[in-house]
C-alpha cells in the first residue's frame, strides 16, 4: 500500500521521505513539455494553482517551475510541497509572490481544499513498489482541478534524459520520452529513467520493450540523417515510428528531442 509509513486517515503526511537529489535546471525538458502541452488550459483557468511535489532537499524546481510556467500562463501559483518538515523549513526564504512552500505528501494539501490545476512529480516514485504506483496515481488524480494534469516521471541527475507519464483525471494518457540529443546513442539509453510503472517492464513480451527496441531499429535506420545533425536523425526516427506506433506529437516537440506515444501502446501487460 501506498501508506505503508502513514494510513491515509491520519493527519500526517501520506508517503515516504525520498533521497531529496536535485540540481538547478535537472528538470527542464519536464518544465517546457508541460507549458506547451498545458499552458492553454492553465491561462484559462481560474487563479490556476501548479504543485511540485517532493522537491527535495533544495527548492530549485519550485522555483524554476514557476518562471517557466509564468511564460505561458502569468497568473499561475506554485506551492511545493515536501514530507520532510527539514525541507520545508529550508525553502521557505525563497518564497514570494506567486510561490510557496507546505509540508504535505499524496494528500496534496491545499488551502481550503483546493484543486491544483497540476502537479508534477518527479523522481518521487523510484523508491515505491510497481505495484504501490496506481494506487498514487489514483490518488492524485483524484486532488486534480477538471481539465488538470498530473505528470509523473524521472530524470536523470543533470536532466539530459528523462521519461514521464502524463494523466489526467481519467487516468494515463501519454508517455514522453525527452533527451540531449547530442549525448544520446542510442533511444534505448532511456530505459533506464523509465518511471516506475514501466521500467521492471522492459522485458520481452512487454509493449515497452517492443517500443524501445524499433525506437532503436528507426534510430539505426536514419543514420544517413546524422550528418544533418541529431536533431535531424531524430525527426527521421520519429517519422517512421509513427508509422506503427501512436505518436501524440509531431516536428515542433521532435525537434525538441522529445517523442510522446499513448499510453495504451505502452500499458503493461497482464
Amino acid at each position: 500500500m501506498v501508506s505503508r509509513s502513514t494510513p491515509p486517515s491520519s493527519k500526517r503526511p501520506v508517503g515516504t521521505v525520498t533521497r531529496g537529489t536535485t540540481n538547478p535546471n535537472r528538470l527542464r525538458r519536464m518544465d517546457r513539455w508541460i507549458a506547451a502541452a498545458h499552458g492553454a488550459a492553465l491561462r484559462r483557468a481560474d487563479a490556476p494553482v501548479a504543485v511540485d511535489l517532493g522537491y527535495g532537499a533544495a527548492p530549485w524546481t519550485a522555483v524554476e517551475l514557476l518562471a517557466r510556467l509564468r511564460e505561458a500562463a502569468p497568473g499561475v501559483r506554485v506551492v511545493g510541497i515536501e514530507i520532510e518538515p527539514a525541507r520545508v523549513a529550508g525553502a521557505k526564504p525563497y518564497e514570494r509572490e506567486g510561490l510557496s512552500f507546505r509540508h504535505g505528501g499524496f494528500e496534496v494539501p491545499l488551502d481550503g481544499g483546493e484543486r491544483p490545476a497540476l502537479i508534477r512529480a518527479a523522481n518521487v516514485l523510484r523508491q515505491y513498489d510497481e505495484e504501490q504506483v496506481a494506487e498514487v496515481w489514483q490518488r492524485l488524480c483524484g486532488r486534480l482541478a477538471p481539465g488538470g494534469l498530473l505528470v509523473e516521471g524521472t530524470c536523470d541527475e543533470i536532466g539530459r534524459r528523462h521519461v514521464w507519464v502524463a494523466l489526467g483525471p481519467e487516468g494515463p494518457r501519454t508517455v514522453t520520452f525527452a533527451t540531449r540529443l547530442g549525448s544520446l546513442e542510442r533511444p534505448s539509453d532511456l530505459a533506464e529513467r523509465l518511471p516506475k510503472a514501466l521500467i521492471h517492464r522492459n522485458v520481452p513480451g512487454e509493449p515497452v520493450y517492443a517500443f524501445l527496441r524499433d525506437f532503436d531499429r528507426a534510430w539505426a535506420a536514419a543514420a544517413p540523417y546524422a550528418s544533418y545533425g541529431a536533431r535531424q536523425r531524430w525527426i527521421r526516427t520519429a517519422r517512421a515510428l509513427a508509422a506503427d506506433w501512436p505518436l501524440a506529437d509531431g516536428p515542433v516537440r521532435w525537434r525538441q528531442g522529445e517523442l510522446t506515444v499513448r499510453w495504451e501502446a505502452l500499458r503493461p501487460a497482464g
